[in-house]
């Protein structure tokens, strides 16, 4: 068992972490620039980040690895430091979460490689899979406990993702991104996602949904998502509101207290693993945390109840997926 499953089992409920590159740019992040890259150029910033979701209450900490395939790489020259780079990214969690004095989940994070598989795309299945070992060889010598495939939108850059989890003898999470009418920009959508998931030779550890358009879009597909989990952990990390241009900055709309809220609706619907995304600062996770620790249960939010506390949607699902929605189960 790994860690990730002990901990579940033990707690229930788990407190991912928050954003990693919006919280990066006010520390001096520039546009265009690898975040990875600071993983050795600035291992004090990425510290203090991490340090920062720890004292907040995360039990997950995301390593800064999202754009750590060759593919993505490439772009900064970096492509020949692919696994020197995923490496220390867990390296960096990981001797953080040692000092910390209790269980903290090293996950992996892995993102899209940022190209488009064939026939849309020349990316072939078996260069994607190729792309994905690398990293993950990586993240797993650097002690990360868990692949965690993150923004995900094609089914079959996911198949490559666990295939390359497998090849490298990782446990996984896979999370995508319903950004697109309720579905993912690929067309998936949460219900199809459970059931590939629970149809998996070896199945996630836990699946869900990251990022997206807003924390009302998230929750609302991740009740078709616990309802087809066929008893899988759900995760949600949702992004802090909507982003809005303030000036020369993107600010995001959601206070702490409403991904306070949020956390609450959450942990009703079901969801194992709450955590944020996007504008998600140390703040916001110590409010999901207060609410995680507080909070004492009740009915499961239909759509209309979930979009009534935390904001209209941003990408309206079908009326048919929103109807289908629309159902309460009791939780203690």
């Amino acid at each position: 068992m790994n860690k990730l499953q002990k901990l579940l089992n033990e707690r229930g409920i788990l407190l991912a972490d928050g954003a990693t590159g919006t919280n990066l740019i006010p520390m001096g992040l520039d546009s265009g620039q690898a975040p990875e890259l600071w993983n050795f150029e600035h291992v004090d910033r990425i510290e203090t980040l991490h340090q920062s979701f720890i004292d907040a209450g995360s039990d997950i900490l995301v390593t800064n690895s999202f754009g750590g395939t060759a593919r993505r790489l490439k772009l900064h020259d970096l492509d020949d430091r692919v696994v020197p780079i995923n490496a220390a990214a867990a390296e960096i969690a990981g001797n953080l979460a040692a000092k910390s004095g209790r269980e903290i989940v090293i996950a992996g994070s892995v993102g899209p490689t940022g190209d488009l598989l064939v026939p849309l795309g020349e990316l072939t299945y078996e260069g994607a899979v190729e792309a994905f070992i690398e990293q993950m060889t990586g993240l797993k010598q650097g002690g990360a406990d868990i692949a965690w495939i993150e923004t995900m939108s094609s089914p079959e850059e996911i198949d490559a993702a666990i295939e390359a989890a497998d090849e490298v003898g990782m446990d996984y999470v896979v999370t995508c991104s319903f950004d697109t009418a309720g579905k993912t920009m690929m067309g998936l959508a949460p219900s199809d996602f459970g059931e590939a998931m629970q149809a998996k030779e070896k199945r996630p550890v836990a699946f869900g949904s990251n990022c997206g358009v807003g924390a009302s879009d998230l929750l609302v597909a991740a009740i078709d998502m616990v309802a087809h989990s066929g008893g899988i952990p759900v995760v949600a990390k949702a992004n802090a509101g909507v982003p809005k241009i303030a000036g020369d900055k993107v600010v995001y709309s959601g206070s702490p207290e409403l991904m306070g809220d949020y956390a609450k609706l959450a942990m009703n619907l079901g969801i194992s693993i709450i955590g944020g995304c996007c504008g998600n600062s140390p703040a916001h996770v110590k409010a999901m945390a207060d609410a995680v620790r507080t909070h004492n249960g009740g009915d499961a939010p239909t759509a209309e109840e979930i979009i009534e506390a935390l904001g209209p949607l941003v990408s309206p699902p079908s009326t048919k997926t929103v109807d289908r929605s629309n159902r309460r189960r009791k939780r203690s």
